[in-house]
């Protein structure tokens, strides 16, 4: 009665609290597409795509994703086979344990007339389900805390999703043993079921259950005799087998009442079996009330990411419904780190130390931003910084288990913070600048709100640089024979191929020697690249950077793009040189 009431009671504060964030994703506003549209106009358009999907051949790519990425996870045994592993334990071991022991009465009551919770085979597959999902907790725990792996945080979501499963099982498995040795539980057992008159029989099944089913009795001590044991089991036969399994078959359970016995007694008088049955619908309660506002929820939402991304299209899809499908992928990230392992701005990070430039730390930061609007100016320009440094090149995408379109998401919240007016960084110097320029129909924007358009007055406005003769540089317009092919050697040429990932500039000694490289050297290495890419001749022959190479080749080493950053800067050099050469001559 009291697992019912506090079992119905979760299941009550888990529809509020999944009503409450299902109007969180039909609300909020995300990117630019979503601005000015109303709860009801989202709604409505994601039930319209919701029905248009169920009668069209859509359905079909529904039904793959559902069996192959949602209910054996193949996106992540493609990246790592352990990882797979503690999740098909923790998942199906979790599930199946939920609907067969946790809703017996409703679904294995319903389907096994015969179902009785301590009769096998449901006795044993009860422990088997909890032992896989103990597995896969253990296996989690290693990894999140033992194996180092590269980029892995563990933030207090990640320690509650462990903590809450391990609490709901542990507290099961101790809650069965504590039962098999209760004399208590027995007697309680004994008088509502077998009704037993005489105490001659009642002491000969407890004698019985002593033997063979692990019971502490305090009125059984010494050997038992074979009488005894045989008026035992035919009381037992007449009362309790049809509905009680030898204890063996349920092996945690029954582990942990050996581990137990020597002082069963004494436990059950502290009334172990009382307080465990409480603590264990109490983490039940506790898991179902919270699902919504934790890691846990990422059980409902992960597969609709995975579905949704499946069958949505940029250029096709509603905008409206890829606004909500971006809110629910924020809740759908389970923080595993795939995406921060393949980042190719990842290094950046150490070099920084802002922990946004990984994509599975900015995703946290951005389901805080957007729940609140309000992080505090550090936070915000962290999340902005890491945002802006993102170099497109879609790693994080491909690899993402939760089947989460990050690309697409940085450019939309990017885009959101250009509108907005609180950007921070120059365009012109950000990688972005280039796909938002040349996708201007994918942002609705204008010529006039291109970063390219606006380069020569951020520029002027920040970097008026001074050449080694102390000449002030005019800001001329773009130099397109200086960003083509035609000015440079092949070798020279190679700058083409940055997309501002940053890694020369991180490895640079130069830079690393001042602690406001910036001011210091007017350009860092990744901006000279972009200067020669945007055609802007004055500012990257006008650069200190130029000059206070130390030409040690660590930036070309690490180059991810093989661009010959050293070799350009001596190329630049000696157009400088020839220019002054000639220019003195004159």
């Amino acid at each position: 009665m009291a697992f019912d009431l506090f079992f119905n009671s979760s299941l009550i504060l888990l529809a509020i609290g999944m009503l409450f964030k299902i109007a969180q994703w039909f609300s909020y506003k995300i990117g630019i597409q979503a601005q000015n549209s109303t709860f009801t106009e989202r709604l409505l358009s994601s039930l319209k795509a919701i029905f248009g999907i169920v009668f069209s051949p859509k359905i079909v790519v529904v039904l793959r994703v559902f069996i192959l990425d949602v209910l054996f996870q193949h996106k992540i045994l493609k990246q790592d086979v352990l990882r797979w592993i503690m999740h098909m334990l923790i998942f199906w071991g979790f599930i199946l344990l939920f609907f067969m022991h946790a809703l017996e009465s409703v679904v294995s009551d319903a389907i096994f007339s015969s179902y009785y919770s301590t009769v096998n085979p449901y006795m044993f597959l009860r422990d088997f389900f909890g032992f896989m999902v103990l597995i896969g907790i253990a296996i989690a725990i290693c990894r999140r805390f033992f194996m180092k792996i590269h980029r892995l945080s563990t933030n207090k979501m990640d320690v509650y999703a462990i903590f809450i499963v391990a609490a709901i099982i542990l507290s099961g498995i101790f809650l069965e043993g504590a039962k098999i040795i209760s004399y208590t539980d027995f007697r309680n057992m004994e008088e509502e079921f077998s009704a037993l008159d005489y105490k001659e029989d009642i002491l000969a099944l407890e004698a019985y259950w002593v033997k063979y089913y692990g019971l502490v009795s305090p009125n059984i001590t010494g050997q038992i005799s074979q009488e005894t044991l045989a008026a035992g089991e035919e009381t037992h036969t007449e009362s309790c087998a049809d509905c009680h399994t030898r204890p063996q078959s349920a092996f945690t359970g029954y582990a942990v009442s050996k581990i137990m016995k020597p002082i069963g007694g004494l436990l059950d008088r502290m009334g172990l079996v009382t307080f465990l049955y409480y603590f264990h619908i109490l983490a039940c309660f506790i898991g179902l009330a919270l699902l919504p506002f934790t890691k846990m929820l990422h059980i409902i939402t992960t597969p609709i990411s995975l579905i949704t991304n499946a069958i949505m299209q940029r250029d096709k899809s509603n905008p409206l419904n890829i606004a909500t499908r971006q809110l629910i992928e924020l809740d759908a990230c389970v923080h595993c780190n795939t995406c921060s392992k393949t980042c190719s701005q990842g290094p950046v990070c150490d070099v920084k130390n802002n922990m946004n430039i990984l994509p599975s730390e900015r995703m946290l930061s951005l389901r805080q931003y957007y729940k609140t609007k309000d992080l505090g100016s550090s936070q915000f320009m962290a999340i902005q910084e890491g945002i802006y440094l993102c170099s497109n090149c879609d790693r994080c995408t491909v690899v993402c288990p939760a089947g989460i379109n990050l690309k697409e998401l940085w450019y939309d919240v990017r885009e959101e913070f250009i509108r907005s007016g609180t950007s921070i960084t120059p365009l012109v110097l950000s990688p972005y600048s280039y796909n938002r320029t040349y996708n201007q129909e994918d942002f609705g924007a204008t010529l006039s709100d291109m970063p390219v358009r606006h380069a020569k007055g951020i520029i002027a406005s920040r970097y008026k640089k001074k050449s080694r003769a102390k000449d002030v540089l005019s800001l001329t317009d773009n130099d397109n024979e200086f960003k083509g092919k035609k000015e440079h050697t092949p070798q020279e040429s190679t700058f083409l191929y940055c997309f501002s990932c940053e890694n020369c500039t991180n490895v640079c000694p130069v830079v690393m020697n001042y602690e406001k490289p910036e001011q210091v050297l007017d350009l860092l290495p990744h901006q000279m690249m972009r200067s020669i890419g945007l055609g802007l001749k004055d500012l990257a022959l006008g650069s200190n950077m130029l000059w206070d190479c130390v030409t040690c080749y660590q930036c070309q080493e690490h180059c991810p793009q093989n661009v010959k950053v050293t070799d350009i800067f001596y190329e630049l050099k000696n157009k400088v040189s020839k220019d002054c050469f000639y220019s003195q001559k004159e």
